[in-house]
């Protein structure tokens, strides 16, 4: 029996895994539609759009898959089954009701906490101690279609949102392994989200790494891995300038006001509760250090100002 034809939204490594497994498995993928790289964003992720020219399948790039001429071509190429995996834009429900085997989205959280944005960000700021990805149906509302099956992945305490989304991409493509035969048969299981435990978290500016040293050291720890690189980072303001916090270390120590450096060396701050060490730092548009001497930081001055 013919496997269905299946069109595929991708992006990201999630987007490239998940692709791999399905053209490693002999699926008839009938298109696949991604985004065209953003020339401001950090690309440090592979390529789906790459992948696919490689195995010869079609690659479409369309600014929004919603139009009533991407809605017609979509229902030109009646597809079977189609999947999103880390596709950023919304798709319309005219769409999803398109596959006869239905429409399903792999999500980077354990439904159905953290639905929108960038979870896995969200997950590590909050100092989730695990997380996840979720395959789901897709339905109008982002991230509320009833589960296929999650796959729940360790955060330790070091990890930054980069370590966590590595184990992630690693599950997604277990979960995907594991459900594609009965996706592709129709008989997928599928348990309803409890929406008394959903949460909603929307998508993170550059801006929003700004930190404020009179919350605890904690949560200042977890802003910072949760934005380092390869994202926007953490920072501070001090004279004007802006200084880009890459690793840090929560500690104890001599207690000061909240942004006042209380030790050169090592290069410790005050918080609201608690000190934290700052091991890896940066002046906007300079190289990154970690010597307070370097940097031009001494003992008294208060960040943030």
């Amino acid at each position: 029996m013919s496997r269905p034809s299946i069109l595929v939204f991708a992006y990201h490594d999630v987007g490239y895994e998940c692709l791999d497994l399905l053209i490693r498995g002999g699926e008839n993928i009938i298109a696949v539609i991604t985004h065209e790289d953003n020339p401001n964003e950090q690309i440090w992720f592979r390529s789906v759009s790459a992948l696919a020219k490689d195995h010869g399948i079609p690659v479409h790039t369309p600014e929004s898959v919603n139009t009533p001429e991407c809605v017609s071509r979509i229902r030109t190429l009646n597809p079977d089954l189609i999947f999103s995996f880390y596709y950023r834009n919304m798709i319309k429900e005219e769409i999803l009701a398109i596959p006869r085997l239905g429409a399903f989205n792999m999500h980077g959280s354990l439904l159905p906490k953290y639905r929108g944005r960038v979870p896995i960000n969200w997950a590590v700021l909050h100092g989730e101690k695990e997380t996840g990805v979720t395959l789901h149906y897709m339905v109008k509302r982002a991230d509320a279609g009833d589960i296929v099956d999650q796959q729940a992945v360790p955060i330790g305490p070091e990890d930054t949102a980069q370590d966590v989304f590595r184990k992630a991409v690693k599950a997604a493509r277990l979960v995907l392994e594991r459900r594609i035969d009965d996706l592709a048969a129709g008989t997928a299981p599928r348990r309803k989200q409890d929406e008394s435990l959903a949460t909603y978290f929307g998508g993170r500016k550059p801006e929003d790494g700004r930190i404020d040293w009179t919350q605890d050291a904690d949560r200042i720890y977890n802003l910072i891995r949760a934005v380092t690189h390869p994202y926007p980072g953490a920072f501070s303001l001090f004279g004007g300038k802006k200084l880009f916090i890459w690793r840090a270390r929560a500690v104890k120590g001599k207690r000061g006001r909240p942004g006042e450096v209380v030790s050169a060396a090592p290069l410790i701050v005050a918080t609201g509760n608690g000190n934290i060490e700052l091991v890896a730092l940066q002046w906007e548009g300079k190289r990154e250090e970690s010597s307070a001497v370097v940097l031009g930081l001494e003992v008294g001055q208060i960040l943030g100002s």
